[in-house]
């Protein structure tokens, strides 16, 4: 374990990605503040870690302007400061044609990826920039589906999308603060909602077919890289994923 007193929120902490980069976190020294929507997974991701006082869990509905700033007030008291948040929190909507995908099931998805992503950003800056000593990290879980659709993925892809639109925004409009915005973009990961690459998904010449996944915990090591540079570096994009996993051209 690395000897500082760092801070880092992670939403969607309570499985998948997220719970393996808030333990990979805690593994090397970090202070972690874990959200999500319910408290039960947080505390077990807790449990799990072994890291005591040194973890908090807080109930977080990423969509929720109040809920955001609850998150970075909670963190702030219980820690201090906020030194990195890794914006993570997400969803997908039914893999269902195009034309069938309901505003709802369309708005779910833009309401949590892409607002919530915003109003995250926007808390990490108001809480950073007055800070001392001032700045911070901000990592955006953004997807191989922030370059490349899969069928039947327009919300997904869409939201993803916007993502790499606010981290380049927000990697320019932090320098003034010295905060640091970069963008991870991870593909097959084995996780959850990874499962079903495992057991078969339609490809863009209309196959199903079954696609390698890596272990989510490469996705943690990651995390902890882009959060371990200096406020003068930047990883401003990076990918990791499955190596035989169908990307470019999705073939």
């Amino acid at each position: 374990m690395n000897t500082h007193n760092k801070v880092a929120i992670v939403t969607g902490a309570g499985s998948g990605i997220g719970k393996a980069a808030a333990l990979a976190l805690l593994q090397d020294g970090y202070r972690v503040a874990l959200a999500g929507r319910r408290v039960a997974p947080l505390e077990q991701v807790i449990a799990e870690s072994g890291a005591g006082a040194r973890a908090l869990a807080v109930p977080t509905d990423v969509s929720d302007p109040a809920s955001v700033q609850a998150l970075f007030d909670a963190t702030a008291r219980a820690f201090g400061r906020v030194d990195v948040l890794f914006n993570n929190a997400g969803v997908g909507a039914p893999p269902v044609p195009l034309e069938d995908l309901t505003l709802a099931q369309w708005q779910n998805v833009v309401d949590i990826n892409l607002t919530g992503m915003f109003l995250c950003i926007q808390a990490a800056f108001r809480t950073m920039k007055a800070q001392s000593p001032r700045g911070g990290r901000i990592i955006n879980n953004g997807s191989i589906s922030a370059t490349t659709p899969r069928p039947n993925s327009i919300a997904y892809t869409a939201t993803k999308h916007g993502v790499s639109g606010l981290t380049k925004t927000a990697s320019l409009d932090g320098r003034k603060y010295d905060i640091a915005v970069g963008q991870i973009d991870i593909g097959n990961a084995a996780t959850e909602m990874a499962q079903r690459m495992a057991t078969g998904i339609l490809q863009a010449n209309g196959e199903i077919a079954v696609e390698p996944l890596m272990d989510v915990n490469i996705v943690g090591q990651s995390v902890v890289y882009m959060a371990s540079l200096p406020l003068t570096a930047n990883v401003m994009f990076h990918t990791v994923m499955a190596t035989r996993m169908p990307f470019a051209g999705r073939g």
